[in-house]
Order: structure tokens, then sequence, then C-alpha cells
């Protein structure tokens, strides 16, 4: 019997049904949802490796499972990377916040889902000359 209160999804991991639903059964009149983003990813606040945000990411060519029982944020993600597309881009596209997208597109380059272009090694110091190059081009807009 339905007594018109909130209801509560399953637990269920990131990638998996139960937690998009839960993400998606409570859209405000914005269509942002109204359940926190750690619910999307299981709780996690960092991804499995550091993922720089200007890593490029495309979706597999031959995805290793069938996207019908992704859930609507891999969907989401397949769809937008189906062109090459930077982290920070799935992030404000999809109106995800950074971590939550790192952490999701990192999730699915481990399940083979998506492919990463990172242009340096996680962790490697940042082309000081590339920074320089592009704050001279931005002064000049």
């Amino acid at each position: 019997m339905d007594h018109g209160g909130p209801r509560r999804a399953a637990p269920a991991g990131p990638g998996r049904p139960g937690a998009a639903h839960a993400a998606h059964t409570g859209a405000g009149e914005d269509g942002s949802s109204l359940v926190r983003p750690y619910a999307v990813t299981g709780g996690r606040t960092r991804p499995r490796y550091d993922l720089a945000v200007e890593a490029l990411v495309t979706a597999a060519p031959f995805p290793p499972r069938d996207v019908a029982v992704l859930t609507p944020e891999y969907r989401a993600i397949m769809d937008l990377c189906r062109s090459a597309r930077s982290v920070a881009e799935v992030s404000a596209l999809l109106r995800l916040p950074l971590g939550v997208a790192r952490v999701l597109i990192a999730d699915m380059a481990a399940e083979g889902l998506l492919r990463l272009h990172q242009s340096r090694p996680a962790g490697a110091p940042a082309d000081v000359g590339l920074l320089e190059r592009v704050l001279s081009g931005l002064r000049n807009l």
C-alpha cells in the first residue's frame, strides 16, 4: 500500500539499474536529481585511478555488455562519448559534479565501456610551456 511518502531503492552498485533508478526517481522542476551525487557513485568520492579533467574519453566500439541494461548515467555518458569528449565536458554537459563524472568514467573504463586517452601519465607534472601558451591565448581573447 502506497502512503505517498518517499520511496527508497534497494542499494545497488554504480552501473547497475537500482542505483540509477534511485538517482532519477526524484527529479525537481529543472530536471535535476534530488538524490545526492554520492548515491550515483555508490558512496565513493574518488575514481579508481587518477583521471585528468582534460583526458579525452570515447565510447568503446564494441562494449562488453548490453548498453540497454546500464544506468541512465552510464547510457548518457556512452551517448555523449560517441565522439571524443574531455572529462570536464562530460561533467558540464550532463550537469554532474566533476568528482562524480570522474568516478563514473573511471568505472566505465575499468568495465571496458569507455576508452581513455590521457595526454600525460597521471600524476606527471604539467607542461609549463603549454600552460603559458594557453594563458597567453586566453588573455588575447
